[in-house]
């Protein structure tokens, strides 16, 4: 079945069966609202869809001049980076001294550049983590930590609480910010450099460490381009139905403008191009015109180049003009959201199931911080970003998820445990999910990641507990329509 028409056929028969499911689900909720609900057996999550890869395209309007600079931005973004140039196959400069990849294509890979982590057992095969090898090239002298598998995901560190110099934990003096997995010290490109890894044990074992991994970034230009007005608008919409779940998600706003902020795990990042010069200073250790100093003074040892090492290129032409960053987040602006799709879900669930799955969804009250479609306001980009639906299934507002899933680390208006609803878009060939990546296919995947919405003070809580109460083949039809966005 082609999907426009497959798309109808949710929508028609959502119509129909939601109020229905929804009455059956309240009605339940009531009859047993003295007992904790049980979680139903035998419902599993597909695991990710094969076949075509829905994602990773340029948008359609694109003239030919923005598809120059789409594919220039696309070439930078799995550009390889040196300490100072001159490496062979790694024409970028000003890896360091601390870094977890050396790509931004690296990291974004599942299931095409501009993704997430990559994993080396599923499809599509796009290669193991690449932190398993990205610590030793060119002699570095690194140690693979503990948390780092070839098919495990791609992981950031932070640590919630600072370190004093003995190496014991300051629990009154928060620190929050990321920690480099690797050094360049022992590079050929890196001579006299001595930088240690941080102690990835210590702070395990004191309980001052957390993961995140990479979030997508396919359809960020129509997430750029919602209004601040419509996220408030759709955020005091169905008041009624959000307060008689325990929902009550905010923005996350900037310290600047006041307007609000919304890529990262907790929308902490206003724009794509903010986005794209942190994750270039934090991730790879690049300077770049947003963020012009090195992180955390290193060794003076350590320091190869004049800052910023990413910068306007004045004497280029054409797309080759803008610095690294601003080529960066052009490319992710200019990425078509992915495409949802019938095929290729594992045991082929029928249309049939897939529709029932929406209408699930929404009956259980899923779509109340997954919202499926927020309007753009207008672009002078191109007619692809203006006015247009976007589809990414989320509200774009922080909501608390309990200490579960606290990771005990504020940024902007996000509190501890507060994160932004994940866009669902592309959920259907993503293989980890939560912010830190706890959820996979070792350990059920998108059922696990469903569970661990329930916790001590989680927004979610109610939403799970109707989740919980539905029969064995209701969560099959959810999770099968989840593996089809």
């Amino acid at each position: 079945m082609h999907f426009g028409s497959f798309g109808r056929l949710i929508r028609f028969l959502s119509a129909v069966a939601v109020l229905t499911l929804l009455v059956a689900i309240t009605t339940s909720a009531q009859r047993n609202e003295n007992t904790e609900p049980t979680n139903r057996s035998g419902a599993t999550d597909p695991g990710p869809r094969a076949g075509t890869v829905n994602a990773g395209q340029p948008l359609s309007t694109l003239s030919p001049s923005q598809l120059q600079f789409f594919q220039d931005g696309l070439a930078r973004f799995v550009q390889v980076d040196s300490v100072s140039g001159g490496v062979a196959g790694e024409p970028g400069t000003g890896l360091g001294p601390g870094y977890n990849s050396n790509s931004c294509g690296s990291c974004h890979a599942q299931p095409s550049v501009g993704g997430t982590s990559p994993s080396a057992t599923f499809f599509p095969f796009v290669g193991q983590n690449p932190q398993m090898t990205v610590g030793f090239d060119y002699g570095a002298g690194n140690q693979i930590p503990f948390f780092v598998t070839a098919d495990g995901p791609v992981r950031e560190t932070r640590f919630p609480y600072a370190v004093n110099p003995n190496g014991s934990v300051n629990a009154q003096a928060a620190d929050g910010g990321v920690h480099d997995i690797y050094t360049i010290a022992g590079r050929s490109d890196a001579t006299g450099c001595v930088m240690p890894q941080p102690n990835y044990e210590a702070m395990a074992h004191q309980n001052n460490l957390i993961f995140r991994i990479p979030t997508p970034t396919f359809g960020a230009g129509l997430i750029e381009n919602i209004a601040d007005a419509t996220i408030v608008a759709n955020m005091n919409a169905n008041a009624q139905a959000k307060n008689a779940l325990g929902i009550s998600g905010h923005p996350n706003y900037s310290g600047n403008d006041g307007s609000i902020t919304r890529f990262g795990w907790k929308a902490q990042n206003k724009s794509l191009e903010i986005f794209a010069g942190e994750a270039y200073n934090v991730e790879m250790g690049v300077t770049n015109e947003l963020f012009q100093t090195k992180r955390a003074s290193p060794p003076a040892a350590c320091m190869y180049n004049s800052l910023p090492e990413d910068e306007t290129n004045f004497d280029s032409s054409g797309a080759q003009i803008p610095s690294d960053v601003v080529a960066f987040a052009m490319f992710s602006r200019f990425l078509a959201p992915p495409t949802p799709s019938a095929q290729g879900i594992p045991n082929n669930p029928s249309a049939q199931s897939l529709s029932r799955g929406q209408a699930t969804f929404n009956a259980a009250g899923c779509n109340m911080c997954h919202t499926s479609t927020l309007q753009t306001s207008g672009s002078t980009f191109t007619a692809a970003l203006s006015n247009q639906p976007a589809n990414l299934y989320s509200d774009l507002l922080v909501h608390h998820m309990g200490s579960g899933l606290s990771d005990r680390i504020s940024q902007g208006a996000a509190g501890p445990d507060e994160f932004r609803s994940a866009p669902l878009w592309g959920v259907g060939q993503r293989i980890f999910f939560l912010h830190d990546g706890r959820s996979g296919p070792a350990n059920g995947g998108l059922v696990n990641a469903i569970q661990q919405h329930a916790s001590q003070g989680s927004e979610a809580n109610r939403v799970i507990s109707n989740y919980n109460r539905l029969s064995p083949q209701q969560q099959q039809d959810l999770l099968n329509f989840l593996r089809s966005l």
